[in-house]
């Protein structure tokens, strides 16, 4: 029987997750995962708690918000990929010497269509000693929105993924100011199951998450041209040569993980960003949240 996987959304930084279907490692590792297209994030996680798909990928940040409001809940993160923070801050002009705390006074645009990314940025900007609620700060447009505003001229800054980043530099309409996956381990995209489908499906699991564990190898030794070739059916707008240049910036910044473990490091500086927000209103341990057995099982071989 095949496992259902549900795709959160289409972005570029899943990218291992689509490589391992185009590669066949899911099929090497002797399971089959069906892709099936989610209308977004909330309707995935709806669809998984319903049993309507067996696994989706997703942000920890979206199991840690339901343990918050429901403590039995059963869902639980088994695999990491993502594991640091794909959004850049994009300035219009160059600025070498940029700090969070420049952001003070300027006309910013943040992303709109999910919430982890200024869940995780406000909590930066905290750090780094400015108050996020004083910035000038747009927060309706999407990043597409947010692109064009910025090759106008009508803002300062946007905080965008992959392509808009690149696509902006390319064009030289745009400069990395600030690379979120900078900070360090994030927990931002995992395999997430129920408790249930974890202990019942164990064995296909594994295999799965070694799938993953391989083409995450896979895509740390394989140059960016040859990538952007087996996934161009999954990105069909994007140019090659954005597409390459997108996946050798995040290899750079070692956005993908270099196993499927979930780390605790990622996991509590997410944690503490979501508290910094006031999304928590108290503490989600990771044993609630994470289970790293079988990541560790395809680890070991």
């Amino acid at each position: 029987m095949s496992i259902v996987l549900s795709e959160n959304f289409r972005a570029l930084f899943y990218a291992p997750f689509y490589a391992a279907q185009a590669t066949g490692a899911f099929a090497e590792a002797g399971v089959e995962v069906v892709l099936k297209p989610s209308p977004s994030p909330p309707d995935a996680v709806r669809a998984l708690r319903a049993g309507e798909v067996d696994v989706m990928w997703g942000g920890p940040l979206r199991v840690m918000t339901l343990y918050d409001t429901e403590p039995g809940a059963d869902l639980v993160c088994f695999c990491d990929v993502v594991a640091r923070d794909p959004f850049f801050v994009i300035g219009a002009q160059p600025r070498p010497d940029f700090k969070l705390a420049d952001l003070a006074g300027l006309r910013f645009a943040t992303v709109s269509e999910v919430p982890t990314p200024w869940v995780c940025l406000q909590d930066d900007l905290r750090r780094a000693g400015l108050d996020p609620t004083r910035l000038r700060r747009i927060t309706d447009k999407t990043m597409e929105e947010n692109e064009a505003t910025l090759r106008a001229g009508t803002v300062d800054a946007i905080q965008v993924f992959q392509p808009y980043a690149e696509r902006l530099i390319a064009a030289g309409a745009g400069h990395v100011w600030y690379a979120a996956a900078s900070r360090g381990r994030t927990a931002y995209t995992t395999l997430v199951t129920r408790r249930a489908v974890l202990a019942k499906r164990a064995d296909e699991l594994l295999k799965m998450t070694r799938a993953l564990h391989h083409t995450l190898g896979w895509f740390s030794r394989t140059p960016a041209v040859e990538i952007t070739k087996v996934l161009k059916d999954y990105f069909p707008d994007v140019p090659p040569e954005i597409f390459a240049a997108c996946i050798d910036r995040y290899r750079a910044l070692e956005l993908w993980a270099s196993d499927p473990v979930v780390r605790r490091e990622g996991y509590d500086r997410l944690h503490a960003a979501m508290r910094s927000a006031g999304v928590l209103s108290k503490d989600i341990p990771f044993e609630v949240c994470v289970d790293t057995k079988l990541a560790e099982r395809a680890v070991a071989g």
